[in-house]
C-alpha cells in the first residue's frame, strides 16, 4: 500500500497520508462518526446478551465492567507495543507511522485523532470474534464494556488535542498526555488511565 511522500497540505496542520484519494478520504473522519457507530454496535450486542442469550443482569454487568476495565490494559499494550514498537523493519515503519506516527507529527489534525469508521468496524469485528472464540455468548456482554472503554478513551483523546486544558481536576490528563507527545514519547502510554504506566513503570524519572 503506497504512502504519500511528504506532501504537506500547507496551513492546515495536516498531511496527505495516501496518494490514492479514496484511501486518503477513508483515513480521515470527524470523531463523532466512528464513536456513534461503535456506540450502536455496543448497544446492539448488549441487547442480544440480555434478550437472545438471556444473560442475567448481574452477570451482564459483571462482564461489562470487566470488559470496560480490560480496555485500559488494551489501550496501554496497543499504544506501547504496536504504535511505538521498534521500527527496524519497513513493514513496522509503515504500521507505526500510518496508525500513529502521523498523529505525533500532526497532533492537532482533528480528522486523525480517532480511528476512522472503516478501521473501527474492522477492528471491533476482530475483537468480537477473538472473544467469541474464548468465551462464546458471554462476548455479547464483555465486548460492549470493552468498546465503551474505547469510546471513553477516544473522547478523552480527542478533547485533549482539540481543546484547551480545563481549569479543573481533569487538567492533569492534558498535561499527562502532552508529556508523552512533546517530551517523553517512550513514557506515559496511558491516555484515559495512568494505572498501567505505574504497574509497568513507564513513567519518567523525576530529576
Amino acid at each position: 500500500m503506497e504512502i504519500a511522500q511528504d506532501k504537506n497540505i500547507k496551513g492546515s496542520g495536516t498531511k496527505r497520508l495516501f496518494n490514492n484519494p479514496i484511501l486518503e478520504k477513508l483515513s480521515r473522519s470527524h470523531f463523532s462518526i466512528p464513536l456513534s457507530i461503535l456506540a450502536i454496535i455496543s448497544t446492539y450486542l448488549a441487547y442480544l446478551a440480555l434478550t437472545y442469550f438471556n444473560i442475567e443482569l448481574a452477570n451482564f454487568l459483571t462482564l461489562f465492567f470487566i470488559g470496560f476495565f480490560s480496555w485500559t490494559l488494551g489501550e496501554y499494550l496497543i499504544h506501547r507495543f504496536v504504535f511505538h514498537m521498534d521500527d527496524d523493519k519497513r513493514w513496522k515503519r509503515w504500521i507505526t507511522y500510518t496508525f500513529h506516527g502521523i498523529h505525533h507529527d500532526y497532533p492537532k489534525d482533528k480528522d486523525r485523532i480517532v480511528m476512522p469508521p472503516a478501521g473501527a468496524i474492522l477492528i471491533s469485528s476482530i475483537i468480537f470474534g477473538a472473544f467469541w472464540l474464548v468465551i462464546k455468548e458471554y462476548a455479547f456482554a464483555f465486548v460492549p464494556g470493552f468498546l465503551i472503554g474505547y469510546l471513553l478513551y477516544a473522547f478523552i483523546h480527542y478533547a485533549i488535542h482539540a481543546y484547551q486544558p480545563p481549569k479543573n481536576f481533569l487538567r492533569w490528563l492534558w498535561i499527562y498526555h502532552s508529556i508523552h507527545h512533546y517530551k517523553h514519547p517512550d513514557k506515559y502510554f496511558g491516555v484515559s488511565s495512568p494505572i498501567w504506566d505505574f504497574v509497568f513503570n513507564t513513567i519518567p524519572k523525576k530529576k
